[in-house]
């Protein structure tokens, strides 16, 4: 990845795990993702502020939550007040699909209750599948988001499984396999195949 792609990925990831609008001004943004990188805020600051108003904020990922007033510093400034971010229902379905992400089941939460999917037993589904196996369930959504960014689909709000099942091919085809022959096992088969899995 670039140094640009990564800087977004941070800015994301950032904006979905923050709540406090001090902690999402352009500053903040900066000074956490130099912090967590160990290089000084000022030398990225622009790079922040370019990638929300060129990149971000275009592509509707982010928006402008409202403004902090100001005290001090240029009158202009002063007057207008300092911007803080949000991400947008397709900026929080894009950081689902982002490893930086820590707390995936909150942004998740907020996903499903704000967002139009066309597939109504999808919400409940993803819900359960999220609690009984999360590395699967946050796979979709990052394969989701790839195929997006490789062109293959054309916009990816709103969530369409169906797209979705057609991205991920053989990926779907053996989880549905592996599910639907699992539940047919007895007992004893199902802890040998447990096993395996596990290592015993």
């Amino acid at each position: 990845m670039t140094g640009e792609a990564k800087r977004q990925r941070y800015i994301i990831s950032h904006l979905a795990s923050e709540g406090d609008s001090i902690t999402r001004t352009r500053t903040a943004i900066a000074q956490h993702i130099a912090e967590k990188n160990g290089i000084v805020w000022k030398n990225i600051y622009s790079g922040v502020f370019r990638d929300l108003d060129e990149v971000l904020i275009p592509l509707n990922i982010v928006i402008e939550d409202g403004r902090l007033p100001l005290t001090r510093g240029p009158k202009a400034l002063q007057e207008s007040g300092v911007p803080f971010y949000k991400l947008t229902i397709k900026g929080l379905l894009v950081a689902l699909g982002l490893i930086e992400l820590k707390d995936k089941d909150g942004v998740l939460q907020q996903f499903l209750s704000k967002s139009e999917i066309k597939e109504n037993h999808f919400k409940e589904s993803i819900k359960i599948l999220a609690k009984i196996s999360p590395s699967f369930a946050y796979s979709i959504f990052e394969k989701y988001i790839r195929a997006y960014c490789d062109g293959k689909v054309k916009d990816i709000i709103p969530f369409n499984i169906i797209e979705m099942k057609k991205i991920s091919g053989q990926t779907f085809k053996i989880q549905k396999e592996l599910l639907e022959g699992f539940t047919t096992l007895s007992k004893s088969d199902k802890n040998a195949v447990l096993n395996m899995f596990i290592g015993k």
